[in-house]
């Protein structure tokens, strides 16, 4: 092998293995949740008062529980009302938003800032204050899993179970509490 050979083989044998790095660490970037709240403008509340009766979240290993929370709007008022009744479908499906959107930013609380350190939205359960007769539970509560799997990716698509209650707690219309695996 010539020395000009050599030298190409040895070039190719570092820029090749760089080269990879630099377009996962790309695809890593790109596919960033922080990244993906920025692009769509999204802004996280300020995470919601402790309580002092139980924890916003508890983490065990690489999991986190967050507590339920209900939908707090960005002026601080609460969406109340009986889906149903008070509250249509498309109307409790933005208060679910509203509810994944305290849910990330107590997250992004427990894992010290920084959403990157989820890798995976295990499980959701969504309870909607709903009337008797109200089916679209799913629907409703597609506001805050639409959201994850937004922020996440697939990442965020997650087991969940949606179940509609005859009420919940100070008449919120919908109450969300989800774990969460992180690195």
């Amino acid at each position: 092998m010539t020395r000009q050979n050599r030298r190409s083989v040895l070039a190719a044998g570092v820029a090749l293995p760089l080269l990879t790095l630099v377009r996962s660490a790309a695809r890593a970037e790109a596919s960033s949740p922080e990244r993906r709240l920025r692009e769509r403008g999204i802004v996280l509340p300020e995470p919601p008062s402790p309580n002092p009766n139980y924890a916003p979240f508890v983490r065990t290993g690489n999991l986190i529980f967050v507590s339920g929370m209900g939908p707090t709007r960005p002026d601080g008022s609460v969406a109340t009302g009986k889906v149903g009744r008070d509250v249509t479908r498309e109307e409790a499906y933005q208060h679910a938003r509203l509810t994944g959107l305290a849910i990330l930013a107590v997250l992004r609380g427990a894992v010290g800032g920084d959403l990157d350190r989820v890798t995976r939205v295990v499980k959701v359960l969504g309870m909607v204050n709903a009337t008797p007769d109200f089916t679209d539970h799913g629907k409703v509560v597609n506001g805050c899993t639409d959201l994850f799997i937004e922020v996440f990716g697939e990442a965020g698509r997650a087991a969940r179970s949606s179940v509609g209650m005859i009420s919940l707690p100070s008449n919120i219309s919908v109450e969300v509490e989800a774990a969460f695996e992180v690195s």
